[in-house]
């Protein structure tokens, strides 16, 4: 006989199936024949397992990505001028080279998860009985777990909408501007599914309209000192931190506004759409400074970004990384030569290190700079130091004096490209991320958590700068109550990651401000991507930024490093290391997904994909 604890633990197994399972495991009936999907609301922690499996951080094909050691993180900027894959038979590298086939898609992955995943909130959502499901008995308790919930589902939808938008979006073959198939009810998977895609702008309506939603549910963020009853911390406050919360749906609006308001997706020029993108980034930076920013210990916007804290202030939605583990050393693996028991999988390219101007913030290319070629990597920018290995750079552990590695990227020296397999190709190796307390030689190895941090402070700010510099120029602060301008200060007078002090006077940023829209957008550009590198968004910033392929094919370059005898080096910083050969600006719609859907249409460029 199935008692009716018994009954529940079939459920959550049954449940767990169905989650990790493909789109086939979605069939009824469930195993022992007398379970449907229908079931799982009369019990008060089935629904709830909707919302958090649609989180679904970690490392599988269908989680979240919990960290950057994937192809929507650190490898996707070797699709783009910021660096370059060592292994020249993977994917992304393959992508950037225009010899990606149908059955090397790295983005196939992305596409099943979101449906996945909002197939699950869509259940939850559907004829509000996620939100009409009693979970505990106490009303005020159980009131504030259903609005939680249900904002949740609204943010979810929203987060993997936009995903699929940055990713996929793009101009069809039917030469229309598309966007992805538009699902907002569970989908019977006992019938033939045929989706079409919503057009661009209505894929955009619904990002925007379910975020609204969400914000209507949902707290203004998960803190402790935002939850003035202590008893109410059971269900709410800094325990779901990590989790959808108000201020992230503004955030997520902002970003969706960015992205609709550049020159690809807005050929007309629509300011409403830059000014919306500056109102709601301006939203989170307020919440940031004058909320979060009086809490003890919040936020400061002067403290370095510490990647290695899970709980960094700075954060507005990220990865929570005890799913996943709480420690690891998978960066560390990632960006490390081979010499330092790394497998230098990625190297950054000369190209991103010219972006880094020097230590009085004029660029390497302006006479007042002070930059000298024969020594290209004395009184650079400090942000500099702590995002690239160099050539004689030493890493010092948790940057104090003691020396754990010299990095020897000249012809013959054990970190120069060729040398090992394990080796940048480009002669540089990457620092931004990596713990300075971990040595592989160390008795005991210092391993620390790592996660994702899906929006924080930067992101916002550099987007309210360029948008706010659309709307009202560099200088402007009364529309907004801040000018593009001092926002941008805010990244350059910052500690860097090693806790250096950023620019504390800044000539250059006045002189670009001073100069209008057009100079100072490009300075904007420039600090994303110095601020961005290696986190995978410049790979989607150069393609809503240009209108034609020939940003994308422009061939990258490392440094050529020769020792001299008297110990000096001679550097040739114009090495070329790959060209770029893109035939689209746009992804394409996973080629399985053509085959099995008629209705969905090709991105241009993708012909031979259909």
């Amino acid at each position: 006989m199935i008692t009716v604890m018994n009954k529940i633990q079939i459920i959550l197994l049954v449940l767990l199936v169905v989650l990790i399972g493909s789109c086939k495991d979605y069939l009824e009936p469930y195993p022992n024949g007398d379970l449907s999907r229908d079931d799982i609301w009369d019990y008060a922690n089935m629904p709830q397992g909707l919302i958090t499996q649609a989180y679904g951080q970690g490392t599988g094909s269908a989680e979240l990505s919990a960290n950057y050691n994937n192809n929507e993180g650190a490898y996707l900027d070797c699709a783009t001028d910021n660096a370059v894959r060592t292994s020249t038979t993977d994917n992304i590298r393959r992508l950037a080279v225009g010899a990606l086939t149908t059955g090397q898609d790295p983005f196939l992955n992305y596409w099943d998860r979101a449906y996945k995943k909002m197939n699950l909130v869509n259940m939850f959502l559907d004829g509000r009985k996620g939100f009409n499901t009693r979970y505990v008995i106490v009303a005020r308790y159980d009131s504030l777990i259903r609005y939680r919930l249900q904002g949740e589902a609204f943010a979810l939808r929203a987060w993997y909408q936009w995903d699929l938008l940055q990713k996929f979006g793009g101009k069809g073959i039917n030469g229309q501007m598309l966007g992805f198939p538009i699902v907002t009810k569970p989908l019977d998977y006992t019938q033939p599914v045929n989706l079409a895609r919503n057009t661009y702008d209505e894929c955009v309506a619904q990002i925007i309209a379910d975020c609204d939603s969400a914000y209507k549910y949902l707290p203004l963020a998960h803190r402790d000192f935002l939850v003035p009853v202590a008893g109410d911390r059971t269900y709410a406050g800094g325990k779901y931190w990590g989790r959808m919360d108000g201020i992230t749906t503004r955030a997520i609006k902002a970003l969706t506004y960015l992205t609709w308001a550049s020159p690809r997706f807005n050929p007309s020029n629509d300011k409403t759409r830059w000014d919306n993108a500056a109102k709601f980034a301006k939203e989170v930076i307020d919440f940031k400074l004058n909320i979060d920013g009086k809490a003890t210990n919040g936020f400061n916007p002067v403290n370095q970004v510490a990647w290695l804290n899970p709980n960094f202030p700075g954060i507005i939605w990220s990865a929570r990384y005890l799913i996943n583990g709480s420690t690891n050393d998978a960066m560390e693996r990632m960006f490390y030569p081979g010499g330092f028991q790394g497998n230098g999988e990625m190297g950054p390219t000369q190209e991103l290190v010219n972006s880094f101007p020097m230590k009085n913030g004029y660029p390497i290319t302006d006479p007042k700079s002070g930059y000298d070629p024969a020594n290209p990597y004395k009184d650079r920018d400090p942000r500099f130091y702590s995002v690239i290995w160099y050539n004689g750079a030493q890493a010092k552990k948790n940057n104090t004096g003691v020396l754990m590695y010299t990095f020897e990227n000249f012809e013959g020296g054990k970190d120069a490209a060729g040398a090992s397999s394990k080796n940048s190709r480009t002669n540089y190796h990457i620092k931004k991320m990596v713990h300075m307390g971990l040595n592989w030689s160390d008795a005991s190895i210092n391993r620390q958590p790592h996660s994702k941090f899906h929006i924080r402070w930067a992101h916002m700010v550099l987007t309210f700068a360029e948008a706010a510099n659309h709307v009202v120029g560099p200088t402007d602060a009364a529309k907004y109550g801040l000018s593009a301008k001092d926002a941008i200060k805010y990244l350059r007078a910052r500690k860097t990651y090693d806790g250096a002090n950023g620019l504390t006077t800044d000539p250059y940023l006045d002189e670009m401000a001073a100069a209008g829209e057009a100079a100072f957008d490009a300075l904007v550009k420039n600090e994303n991507r110095i601020e961005t590198c290696f986190e995978g968004s410049r790979f989607f910033d150069i393609r809503r930024w240009t209108t034609n392929l020939t940003d994308l094919n422009k061939a990258v370059h490392g440094a050529e490093i020769i020792k001299n005898g008297d110990g000096s080096f001679t550097y040739n910083l114009n090495k070329q290391v790959e060209e770029r050969l893109y035939q689209s600006a746009y992804l394409p719609i996973p080629y399985q997904e053509i085959l099995r859907m008629s209705n969905l249409v090709q991105n241009e460029g993708w012909e031979s994909w259909k």
